[in-house]
């Protein structure tokens, strides 16, 4: 692909790399044509790299001139990328090439995630490495694998490829903010074996398709109230079910830290209440664009012919339309003490599918206080065991309390106060940052967050605002030359 007219050029070194990481797949545990395009860039400057068993890459990059008695900064920001498309895209994330735009100064691209979470941060750490006219101290380049499906990177990360007691993570979305802590998380799946019957005669097969819905990040924008597509169809599910539906099948959700925006759905239904579905399925969907964010006023819940042999029993049925309803989703509480889009604590039924074997569902907590989180992590547990589920937790991870008497987050406070001429805001964020797993793992580090601004990361509607990405290259080759 070509770049796209108005593609920005300035900062260069920032914008190519980024073009380069646009055009290179990098899905979530597939991110070997990523990593060798920076152990290429590391090969060309002749630069000391290392990988951990995980696959995490550091490379060591020289001080420049009169810097060598600096500390050393670690510059950290993962690879991977979340890879949704909208239904009516034909794109292969393993193989394609994004195809970018540029619209009212956002760079997007077209009906995919763009992937500036996480590799925007990505380039401007390479662009300090090659833009021969950044003062920088001893770098060290830390790209991190597989953080979209369970932090794998830093959960694995060989804390002796590093040596910094600086580390500036650049995965945060909005310029102007700070970010000192972030949630930790715990997820779990939840399984149980489905009972089907022959689908009788007089049935009629349906594959219904939920679409329309904004979708996104189940932290950053869990406080949006946006539809969630599983939970939704638990709802559909349950009053059709007195018209005598059947689910056959169910696929719903694309990973743990998405907002499911879409669900395609199975049923056999009687013929003679055909009529009555068609009026359900239209006073349900009206009932949700009433209440739902304008950013989900598409929404649409359609159906084609579909030919299913089986579906499933009756209790096979109850209990996943149960599971869906009793699941708790959204955000559970609120942080006394910070703005009150601080959420902190949440929780998110993120996956479903559901075939002639078995039910699985995939859910997402995600916490600052860990005692807090204890309790909904019991409803979970205790919900799965009502209906005979089987409950694993798969994924837990630290969160990152914040400190917000750093002196590192007061070095870039004031750094950005005499560039910009006003205070940054000082935040925690409802997410999840490897640099907080990280700080588990290495003893005297200081760490801190901040990226120019990305809206819509984890969907199709991801774009990066263009004008904050300059400031941003500003502030942070400010930071590393400034940082004793």
């Amino acid at each position: 692909m070509s770049k796209p007219d108005l593609y920005p050029s300035e900062p260069a070194h920032l914008w190519e790399h980024f073009f380069q990481f646009t055009q290179t797949p990098r899905p979530s545990k597939r991110e070997e044509k990523i990593c060798e395009y920076l152990i290429a860039i590391a090969d060309t400057h002749q630069l000391e790299h290392k990988r951990d068993a995980i696959g995490n890459i550091v490379i060591y990059v020289p001080a420049t001139a009169g810097f060598e008695n600096r500390p050393t900064i670690t510059l950290q920001n993962h690879v991977d990328m979340v890879t949704v498309k909208t239904e009516d895209k034909q794109h292969d994330f393993d193989q394609d090439p994004l195809n970018l735009k540029v619209e009212n100064g956002w760079l997007m691209a077209d009906r995919t995630t763009l992937g500036a979470d996480n590799g925007l941060g990505c380039a401007a750490a390479l662009a300090l490495m090659t833009d021969p006219d950044v003062e920088h101290p001893p770098l060290e380049l830390l790209f991190t694998m597989d953080e979209e499906t369970g932090l794998g990177g830093a959960i694995n990360l060989d804390p002796s490829l590093i040596h910094g007691t600086k580390m500036l993570n650049l995965d945060t979305e909005d310029w102007g903010e700070l970010f000192v802590g972030c949630a930790g998380g715990r997820d779990w799946i939840i399984t149980k074996p489905v009972t089907t019957e022959a689908i009788p005669e007089g049935y009629t097969c349906r594959r219904y398709f939920l679409r329309g819905l904004a979708g996104g990040h189940s932290g950053i924008q869990i406080h949006q109230q946006l539809g969630n597509a599983n939970k939704l169809m638990g709802q559909w599910l349950f009053h059709a079910e007195k018209l005598g539906l059947r689910l056959c099948s169910m696929q719903a959700g694309v990973a743990h830290n998405v907002i499911p925006r879409s669900a395609t759905i199975e049923v056999a239904i009687p013929d003679g209440q055909l009529v009555s579905l068609d009026e359900l399925t239209e006073k349900l969907a009206a009932r949700w664009v009433s209440y739902l964010p304008e950013a989900d006023a598409n929404l649409q819940l359609s159906f084609e012919a579909a030919e299913s042999s089986v579906m499933q029993t009756q209790d096979s049925h109850k209990d996943l339309r149960q599971l869906l309803l009793a699941l708790p989703n959204g955000a559970q509480a609120y942080n006394i003490d910070q703005p009150a889009d601080l959420v902190d604590l949440s929780i998110t039924v993120a996956v479903v599918k559901v075939d002639t074997k078995q039910i699985f569902i995939e859910t997402s907590l995600r916490y600052f206080n860990s005692e807090e989180a204890e309790a909904l992590a019991d409803s979970v547990v205790s919900i799965a065991e009502t209906f005979d589920a089987k409950a694993d937790e798969v994924i837990a991870y630290p969160g990152w309390q914040p400190d917000f008497s750093s002196s590192l987050l007061a070095h870039v406070s004031d750094t950005y106060e005499r560039m910009f001429g006003q205070k940054p805001a000082q935040k925690a964020i409802h997410a999840g940052l490897e640099c907080g797993i990280m700080l588990d793992k290495l003893d005297g580090v200081e760490a801190i967050s901040f990226g120019p601004t990305i809206r819509g990361a984890h969907s199709p509607r991801e774009r990066l605002e263009i004008a904050t990405v300059a400031p941003f290259w500003e502030l942070l080759k400010e930071v590393v030359k400034t940082i004793k």
